[in-house]
């Protein structure tokens, strides 16, 4: 079979490739020496979406509505826009084989694509309660949201068991988002999940409290403690239970899973360093082997403001380390050089009329300040993370785009503060001052 070769490939066909695109383009890529493949059958897309406008029930979210690069304020690159910048889009395309001494893809039709340099954008994909061996978990009805495919199946599953009641596994970022999402459908909601409280790798004890308190008050059951044990189907073949550890047993006409995910490297495994569960990086995102650079999920990299190591699966380092690997490939050409990454982490959420933002660390003492009582109206509140007398970290529930610049400067500025009481009268203030 003929082979294709292009200059730079893009492995991979979400955010990062879209963002990564567009950079290309900015530093004048010329026609026929880019190609993105993706095993989607669509163009890259702001991947959030899917959890949030996709399923509402009303002003709902379809394409091309929510390409890149709309979800940062930027232009929304249509397939269209791929064609004209002379960028291939080869999609609904899987690869079964990277050879990287050999500068080779191979796909699952036989395809074969030679590439001068590689971007890995592989992303993550989501962790299967069969994967633990979960009785019953490949029963009908049980869904993972990770592509707009399995937005669509879960879309159609609403719309065929109106009012209907749904479980949730999980109480992390997918878990929360969902929960809303499908109780605004007007589905009964359970949301089961092993630890003490929702979202524990960002959440602290006090910030759980508002959500859940929050949630209960919009008629979601929170089951805390136990986890999903096992599945029964009904004589269709559908989900029709879900059986507790703890005993329990809860009726479900839908589930949905979202326990976590792991970064997609098993096409490169062996073949370059790793470190973290991702791939090994520099500040620019370059790997151990030339020529071959890998961004967002995939990637461990130098978090240059902690002076640590990390990999960090969220939409806005994506977004940015494609751009940053673009113009470190753009640079080194040219012989320039470009500063490297300095990543300020960012977490966003919005369900119901809620709506937060983080910046920094979460790691030390918290100071929690602000109206966090679930059944105010107007539920502004947050909360400062302190680390050796500095402030590192900080969380904002419903704040203005003016407040969230605020914390984004207060987590980056680091400021010295001696008395936490402080914090906690000031609140907000403490970082509108700096």
């Amino acid at each position: 079979m003929a082979e294709q070769q292009f200059k730079y490939v893009i492995l991979g066909g979400g955010v990062a490739a879209g963002y990564a695109a567009r950079e290309f383009a900015k530093q004048g890529v010329k026609p026929g020496e880019l190609a993105i493949i993706s095993k989607e059958a669509v163009a890259p897309y702001e991947r959030p979406a899917l959890s949030k406008a996709y399923l509402f029930p009303e002003g709902t979210a379809r394409l091309p509505s929510f390409h890149v690069c709309v979800g940062s304020g930027g232009e929304r690159l249509l397939p269209e826009w791929y064609k004209e910048k002379g960028i291939e889009l080869i999609l609904s395309t899987e690869l079964v084989k990277v050879d990287l001494s050999s500068k080779t893809l191979v796909s699952a039709a036989g395809k074969i694509f030679k590439y001068q340099i590689l971007i890995i954008a592989t992303g993550s994909t989501v962790i299967r309660l069969s994967d633990f061996g979960v009785q019953g978990a490949d029963v009908k009805n049980i869904f993972y949201l990770r592509e707009i495919d399995d937005a669509d199946k879960l879309v159609e599953a609403i719309k065929t068991k109106k009012n209907g009641k749904a479980v949730i596994v999980g109480g992390g970022y997918i878990g929360l988002e969902l929960s809303a999402a499908l109780r605004i459908n007007n589905i009964d909601v359970s949301m089961v999940y092993p630890e003490p409280w929702c979202m524990p790798r960002l959440f602290t004890a006090g910030i759980a409290a508002f959500y859940e308190g929050y949630y209960a008050n919009k008629g979601v059951k929170i089951i805390k403690g136990t986890v999903a044990v096992g599945f029964t189907a009904d004589s269709n073949g559908e989900v029709k239970e879900v059986k507790l550890k703890d005993g329990r047993v809860l009726e479900a006409d839908i589930v949905v899973v979202g326990v976590g995910g792991r970064p997609l490297t098993s096409l490169v495994k062996g073949q370059l360093e790793e470190e973290k569960g991702g791939i090994k990086t520099d500040a620019f995102f370059k790997t151990s082997v030339p020529d071959v650079y890998a961004v967002g999920d995939v990637a461990t990299f130098p978090l240059k403001l902690y002076n640590e190591i990390r990999r960090v699966e969220h939409v806005d380092h994506a977004r940015k380390s494609a751009e940053q690997a673009v113009k470190a490939i753009k640079a080194s050409e040219e012989g320039k050089t470009i500063d490297e990454y300095d990543y300020l982490p960012y977490f966003y959420s919005r369900a119901f009329d809620l709506s937060w933002q983080f910046y920094g660390d979460n790691v030390g003492d918290t100071v929690l300040f602000g109206d966090s009582d679930p059944a105010s109206p107007t539920h502004k509140f947050g909360t400062y993370w302190i680390k050796d007398g500095k402030v590192v970290g900080a969380f904002l529930e419903s704040g203005t785009p003016e407040e969230n610049k605020a914390i984004a400067k207060v987590a980056r500025a680091q400021p010295p503060v001696d008395n936490l009481d402080v914090l906690s009268k000031e609140g907000i203030a403490f970082a509108s001052k700096i």
